[in-house]
């Protein structure tokens, strides 16, 4: 009977902690059943990724672009940012920052199911591991909102700090971890009773993104406005681990583990790259990846051989090997894309594109890096993205390693002519206003 007993037990241990974030599963090869999806901000899309095949399949359209988005009749969904998915890989939590909502897509069919509305500017939306809860950080306001996913609607409201940034949840479903975009802390929250049991202290007041490693054991969180990424404990008192410089623009982190060991993945967004640490008791910087125009949201595939990253002014997704920590895919998606996720077995069957349309327009772009003249004595660079909208163009700039003690301002001179979406259009060279600045056209 007790031996009994023991295997019962045994039994019942989830196959939690074993490999890979965010549920702390075993390994689940790569596999035509996977879907990686990208929130397009600008062009209110969710670009839909063939990860087998490093391929865009199409996009879901949740609204419209500027300047028709701006309609007082507009009923689409506005500034598409956030993403989450359902333990089971069923759901899909889309998050729109400016129409204050969340879209619940059918991984399956790439169909809406419902859309709720929530408070001022939501950012970030993560599921319970139980999948009966969806957690959204109102981060124009001063909650998260705990919706039922199934009946589509507000269940309840967890008071925190002002401008709570994202949740996410330890492997085991006992705490949900708030890090605060507006207010230095980082709030413990206990899952079931959705009573705030600490506050430990963020070195930065704006933390845009957060993740529990797969062990169960270390929280890390970004630190955009410095630059940083402080690591804690994941389980009492949530003491600091850690705090890293990892570079201008620090925007997601997420991790992936393989045969080399357990890693931690960073996109630097003012240096277009991103970073691998190999976590322990001191994180250790072991990779510096180049990826593109201000890399933004990461995620791990389900077996963590690769990673995969949005470029939010280069129009495009990269796929890193983290076995040799090199780009081995660029695949089109939309416009200044924000969060990236992945989703192992998104689809049961079929080959998963029914309901997406083509990218269009929404995939022509113009790429322009700016240097200083030779002999300017500066290090300032800047890329520059040029989005078509349709009747309008939205430009996009991204500038790193200027001098400090400056007041800078871009310019643009009226006579510059660059060929445009294979047309011959009238565009804008721009200048730094203290100094004359290349402007170099990049495919």
């Amino acid at each position: 009977m007790k031996l009994v007993c023991a295997l019962a037990f045994f039994s019942l241990v989830p196959a939690a902690f074993a490999q890979q974030a965010p549920w702390g599963r075993a390994d689940i090869p790569i596999s035509s059943r996977d879907r990686v999806y990208a929130a397009d901000q600008t062009s209110n899309t969710v670009s839909v990724i063939h990860p087998s095949a490093n391929k865009l399949l199409g996009v879901i359209r949740l609204g419209d672009p500027v300047p028709g988005a701006l309609s007082a009749l507009y009923k689409g969904q506005l500034l598409v940012h956030g993403l989450g998915y359902s333990p089971d890989s069923k759901t899909l939590a889309v998050v729109s920052i400016a129409s204050n909502s969340v879209t619940l897509i059918d991984t399956a069919t790439n169909k809406v199911k419902g859309i709720v509305y929530v408070g001022r500017s939501p950012h970030e939306a993560f599921f319970t591991r139980d999948g009966r809860e969806l957690w959204v950080t109102v981060r124009g306001e001063d909650y998260v909102s705990v919706i039922d996913p199934m009946r589509m609607r507000e269940m309840g409201r967890i008071r925190l700090a002002n401008g709570p940034g994202m949740t996410m949840f330890g492997p085991d479903g006992r705490y949900g971890f708030v890090c605060s975009s507006f207010t230095p802390e980082l709030t413990v929250i206990d899952r079931a009773s959705h009573q705030v049991i600490k506050r430990v202290p963020q070195s930065s007041p704006f933390c845009p993104n957060i993740a529990v490693s797969p062990e169960n054991d270390e929280v890390w969180i970004t630190l955009k406005d410095v630059g940083k990424v402080q690591v804690f404990r994941a389980k009492p008192p949530f003491e600091q681990i850690a705090l890293l410089d990892t570079g201008p623009i620090t925007n997601h982190v997420n991790f992936a583990n393989n045969r080399n060991g357990k890693f931690a993945y960073i996109t630097i967004g003012g240096a277009n790259e991103v970073k691998a640490y190999r976590r322990g008791a001191k994180p250790e910087l072991v990779a510096t990846i180049a990826v593109g125009d201000l890399p933004h949201g990461i995620w791990p595939s389900g077996d963590g051989t690769r990673v995969y990253v949005a470029l939010e002014n280069g129009e495009h997704a990269v796929a890193i090997d983290t076995l040799s920590n090199k780009v081995i895919a660029n695949i089109s998606i939309g416009q200044t894309t924000q969060a990236l996720v992945y989703v192992p077995r998104a689809v049961p069957n079929g080959d998963g594109t029914a309901n997406l349309t083509p990218l269009g327009v929404t995939g022509q772009a113009l790429h322009i890096e700016m240097l200083p003249p030779a002999g300017a004595g500066s290090n300032g660079r800047a890329t520059v993205a040029v989005n078509s909208l349709g009747v309008i163009d939205l430009l996009g700039t991204g500038v790193s390693t200027l001098p400090g003690g400056f007041a800078d301002e871009v310019r643009c001179k009226p006579n510059c002519t660059h060929q445009i979406y294979g047309q011959s259009e009238r565009s804008s060279c721009c200048t730094d206003h203290r100094s004359s600045t290349n402007c170099r056209r990049r495919n």
